[in-house]
């Protein structure tokens, strides 16, 4: 079941990518939230409003994260986003959620713990499983 508008709560999806993984994961995740997954190259990425759960993601790059993500996220503003979400894939490790999460708390924005992780491309079966992942997350917000 995807959540409906009448939940009230403003979730948005920004994400990262170079390779289109990344890509692929935000969609999904939007879909399951009724949402729409913009990458921060957008125009539109830009967060106006408050929002009470951002799902943002990335990936490591040369063992960091693009700059591109860093100066996104360090220009977030806290007043407006109430918790973050991070979810990444990589080929190497899990260690870009740990950056997202350092830099996001830096920040002054509240980090939920869980977060949605996928090594590589997500297959069709790990695809399928973002929805319930997605759900469990916002049930402990």
């Amino acid at each position: 079941m995807k959540y409906q508008k009448r939940d009230k709560l403003k979730i948005q999806v920004r994400y990262y990518s170079r390779s289109g993984n990344t890509k692929t994961l935000a969609e999904e995740i939007a879909k399951s939230l009724n949402t729409k997954a913009i990458s921060i190259d957008s125009e539109d990425s830009i967060i106006k409003e408050e929002t009470d759960i951002l799902f943002i993601g990335g990936a490591l790059y040369a063992y960091g994260l693009d700059n591109k993500l860093k100066i996104y996220i360090k220009e977030l503003d806290p007043k407006q986003i109430k918790k973050a979400v991070v979810f990444s894939t990589s080929w190497i490790s899990k260690h870009s959620i740990t950056l997202m999460k350092k830099i996001l708390r830096d920040k002054g924005i509240e980090v939920v713990e869980d977060y949605i992780y996928y090594k590589n491309k997500p297959s069709d079966n790990e695809l399928k499983e973002v929805e319930r992942k997605v759900k469990e997350i916002i049930k402990l917000i």
